[in-house]
């Protein structure tokens, strides 16, 4: 007797909150969960557009020096 009353426990606590919950509701929910996803991402694609052009000018910008001073020739043997 006890073996049975368990197990109809175990059943009635298997029913999650997905099946209590209105099936528009979780429409909706998803729904939502993808638009914040699709924000999130275009957030993280214009942040690394930004970072981009940051390098880029950064790039454009330097100096004579900073070129000379980064390339990996020997300037000294063109002399």
């Amino acid at each position: 007797m006890k073996k049975r009353r368990s197990e109809t426990k175990k059943d009635e606590a298997t029913v999650t909150l997905k099946d209590m919950l209105n099936p528009e509701l979780m429409k909706q929910l998803k729904s939502k969960q993808e638009q914040l996803k699709a924000e999130e991402e275009r957030k993280k694609e214009e942040e690394e557009q930004r970072k981009r052009e940051e390098r880029r000018l950064k790039e454009k910008n330097k100096s004579f020096e900073e070129l000379l001073n980064e390339s990996s020739m020997d300037w000294r043997k063109f002399k």
